[in-house]
Order: structure tokens, then C-alpha cells, then sequence
């Protein structure tokens, strides 16, 4: 399992051999640092965690620069961990740096990354409701969601029941994105289609867990 941190920079337009236009996401993936091994013998599982994106030491507690420099890397904001199976082996040493070129054209990966937020949103923009109706007098409640109560008996909402609230800012996995470019000397990903979050959003490639789907024909 091979993943690396990086930020979204932006869509833009590729074209193919067969001269067809091809819409990808260009990720800044990286530098990272690997900056802790975890084994099953000393912490139960096997796992890499690994660093992105230098700062000032003052922007880190003492906690957080002791783990860093244990590792002989520069101080880094985010932190991530890549589970590894029981018996799949480090890809990496201690302190290694790990670039864009972890990956390679035409492979597929996983992008996770945060969806852009909302704020507080009303059921009509968050769910899609169709409102209320336009007529028989009604001048303030075509945006309003409606009853939403049980009858008499239990006589309350249930949990989870869709209504206003906030919307966006949550973890998305877009899965099995192809991999376009690779351009190792300015660590640059172009994958194939859309990835969440807004531009300069931080975003995790790792290797895809699935393979593409695989469609049956109707006979």
C-alpha cells in the first residue's frame, strides 16, 4: 500500500494519443517524510505514518517536534497513517523522503479529501426538498421542509432525519482515478477526473483498494 499527502492545485485539460480531451485534477503531492514505523511487535499492527508540509518550529507544540526529530525530519503540519497488512513489509525506511514518482502513468488510485463547506443550510439546498406550495395563501414557507413528527404515538422526530443542518466539509473517497502524469521534478499528479475540496485543498493518494468495475452484458 503506497499513499502520499498533497494539496489540490486545480482541473485543467489533457490530451491523449488518439488526440481526445481527458479532464484532470493537478495535485501537489508532496515532498513527505516518514516520520514513525509502527510493527505488530510494538504497537500491534503494522503501519507507515508519514509528513507533509514544512513550518516554522513555532507552529508545532514540544510534543509534536520531540516525535519529529526522533524521525530526523523538518518540523511538518499534517501527519497521516497507510495501515499495512500483517504480513506487507515497510515500503520505506525511517526519515526517507517520499516524492510524486511513488506513482506511475496509466495506475489507479484512491483520492481523500474534504468536500468544500456549506455553512448552515436550509432542506431545500441540502437535500434537494421541493417546498411547500405557492398558493393558498402562503408568503413565508415555500423553502420550509414541512412536518417532519411521528403521529401521536411516539409523537417525536426521529435521529437522523433529513432537515436543515450543516452541509459539506466531510471526508469523500473518490475511488479507482487513473493516473495521467507524473512530472517527479515539481511533484505534480494530473489523475483523471474530479477530487473533493476546494483548490489548495489537502488532499491523500494512496493505491487503489478496488479494481474498476466490471460490467456484465445483458444477454
Amino acid at each position: 500500500m503506497k499513499g502520499i499527502l498533497g494539496r489540490k492545485v486545480g482541473m485543467t485539460q489533457l490530451f491523449d494519443e488518439q488526440g481526445n480531451v481527458v479532464p484532470v485534477t493537478v495535485i501537489q503531492a508532496g515532498p513527505c517524510y516518514v516520520t514513525q514505523i509502527k510493527t505488530k511487535e510494538t504497537d500491534g499492527y503494522n503501519a507507515v505514518q508519514i509528513g507533509f508540509e514544512e513550518v516554522p518550529e513555532r507552529k508545532l507544540t514540544r510534543g509534536e517536534l520531540g516525535h519529529l526529530k526522533r524521525a530526523n525530519v523538518p518540523p511538518l503540519r499534517h501527519l497521516q497513517e497507510i495501515r499495512l497488512g500483517d504480513q506487507e513489509e515497510p515500503p520505506w525506511t525511517l526519515g526517507q523522503q517520499i516524492r510524486a514518482d511513488i506513482f506511475s502513468e496509466g495506475e489507479r488510485v484512491d483520492v481523500i479529501g474534504r468536500s468544500k463547506g456549506r455553512g448552515f443550510a436550509g432542506a431545500v439546498k441540502r437535500h434537494g426538498f421541493r417546498g411547500g406550495p405557492k398558493t393558498h395563501g402562503q408568503s413565508d414557507r415555500w423553502r420550509a421542509p414541512g412536518s417532519r413528527g411521528a403521529g401521536t404515538t411516539p409523537g417525536h422526530t426521529f435521529p437522523g432525519t433529513k432537515g436543515p443542518g450543516r452541509m459539506g466539509n466531510k471526508r469523500v473517497t473518490v475511488l479507482n482515478l487513473e493516473v495521467v502524469l507524473v512530472d517527479p521534478e515539481r511533484n505534480l499528479l494530473a489523475v483523471k477526473g474530479a477530487v473533493p475540496g476546494p483548490r489548495t485543498g489537502l488532499v491523500f493518494i494512496r493505491s487503489a483498494r478496488k479494481g474498476p468495475r466490471k460490467y456484465k452484458a445483458r444477454g
